[in-house]
């Protein structure tokens, strides 16, 4: 086996390896003054490498013990640099933000009354002691109307901010409302009636059934209705002389509050067509504040006697000299009129007059007789009660009510029999021409055609626009 011999290194003259010696350590020299940003890039990253998480927490660790112990931030390379760029900026984020106390607001609280109910109950709803609405109704008698609660009122508690209650308010009514205030010694109670605007409304309306069905339709409620039903009741027959077709216009006022109607007032005019005749009405004051109603050239809409004593009835036997009476079976002269209506229809006085009996009388049962001047007299029978205040001696207003229906005496069910006497002969009241009432004073006569005219213009402006908006 041959070995070959080991080559030895080139030999290089001495000067030669001198010379490159001074340069690799020029070369070191420079290396560690002016190191490169690769270099120094590289060393950092190779450091967070090798050290593990432990030995980065602990120098994380001394690292803010150092600043503790100092008090001094840490300076970064560029910190003069930072700082010179945003001084307002390094300063508004070292100054502490002001510690702000907000105040509590009163508290709201608002409870709507439900069956069962009571103040003590609605209380404790909204975290009172019921001991405190018993000491608030003692306080004041006028708090008690805070008892006197209506499923679906609503009451408004103000409260501090230590929960105390401040104040108690409820609306009542769409126009009054009660409160309940703290003073210094204890709670005052307090009532407030909003005054509403008047304005006049306008209603049409065509009785293609009943007139209360007909007038509900067209948006007259029921008391005007009735209303209605009385200012015409001397020249309209409410129980028989309605048709089909029968129109009515009615101005009336109108009581709001907040843009919300919230009540009416009278009939300011008006105006009804029955059976092709047409009758007005006009409401007018006079200079001693006395109101009734007039036709539009200044006649009386009063007569003596109002036509029907009993509203919206139905004639259930007529005036006769020879009918066959229902009980008795035999004929017998029936001298009035029949109205039969539900049991506890209100009857009213035809006219003024004194009441010579209101009491029982025979097969007439519960009646009342009034006597009208010297020369009319009118007999009310089968009443089931008299009305409060109606008694023997006493005196009635026309339009007054007097009793109500019922069957007492000789009667097969609930009506009224109504007679009506002319210097002591029995006449037919459906027939009997009625007096007249005085009409507008001639001193006031003028006065009345400046407040007439106009609202007669108007329902006649009123109807023209209403059906010509229909027919679009």
């Amino acid at each position: 086996m041959t070995t070959e011999p080991s080559k030895a290194p080139p030999l290089y003259p001495k000067t030669h390896l001198l010379a490159a010696s001074g340069i690799a350590a020029l070369l070191s020299l420079a290396l560690l003054v002016f190191p490169s940003s690769d270099v120094e890039a590289k060393k950092t990253t190779l450091s967070l490498e090798l050290e593990s998480p432990a030995e980065q927490l602990t120098q994380d660790q001394d690292a803010a013990d150092a600043v503790q112990a100092t008090n001094e931030p840490v300076q970064s390379p560029f910190a003069q640099i930072e700082n010179s760029t945003d001084d307002t900026q390094q300063t508004a984020q070292a100054a502490p933000a002001p510690v702000v106390e907000e105040k509590k607001n009163p508290s709201h609280k608002e409870v709507v009354v439900a069956k069962g109910d009571t103040l003590s109950t609605l209380f404790q709803k909204v975290g009172l002691s019921s001991t405190l609405a018993s000491e608030i109704l003692a306080s004041d008698k006028q708090a008690k109307q805070f008892t006197r609660l209506k499923r679906g009122q609503k009451l408004e508690f103000e409260l501090d901010s230590d929960g105390q209650l401040t104040q108690l308010h409820s609306k009542i009514s769409d126009l009054d409302s009660i409160s309940l205030s703290k003073n210094a010694k204890g709670y005052a109670f307090s009532r407030t009636t909003a005054k509403p605007t008047v304005r006049s409304a306008y209603v049409h309306g065509v009785i293609n059934s009943s007139l209360s069905q007909s007038a509900a339709r067209a948006g007259l409620s029921h008391s005007l209705t009735m209303d209605m039903a009385s200012v015409f009741g001397y020249d309209v027959d409410f129980a028989q002389d309605i048709r089909q077709g029968d129109e009515f216009d009615v101005i009336y006022e109108q009581k709001v509050v907040n843009g919300k109607a919230v009540g009416i007032g009278p009939i300011l005019s008006a105006r009804f067509t029955n059976r092709g005749k047409t009758y007005t009405a006009v409401r007018y004051t006079n200079k001693q504040g006395n109101s009734s109603y007039y036709t539009a050239d200044g006649n009386s809409m009063r007569k003596a006697f109002i036509r029907t004593p009993v509203d919206f009835a139905r004639i259930s036997s007529r005036f006769s000299m020879g009918r066959k009476h229902p009980i008795l079976n035999k004929i017998r002269a029936h001298k009035g009129v029949d109205y039969a209506a539900p049991r506890g229809t209100p009857i009213k006085a035809a006219g003024d007059g004194k009441v010579l009996l209101a009491g029982r009388r025979g097969g007439y049962g519960n009646t009342v007789v009034i006597q009208h001047g010297n020369s009319y007299q009118t007999l009310y029978g089968h009443m089931q009660g008299f009305a409060k205040g109606v008694k023997t001696g006493g005196s009635v207003k026309q339009g007054q009510v007097i009793g109500y229906i019922g069957t007492t005496g000789l009667s097969t069910g609930p009506h009224l029999h109504y007679e009506f006497q002319v210097n002591g002969v029995h006449v037919d009241p459906l027939g009997q021409k009625l007096p007249m009432a005085d009409p507008i004073a001639r001193n006031e006569r003028t006065r009345f055609l400046q407040q007439s005219q106009p609202l007669m213009a108007r329902m006649d402006q009123e109807k023209a626009t209403m059906l010509a908006s229909s027919k679009r």
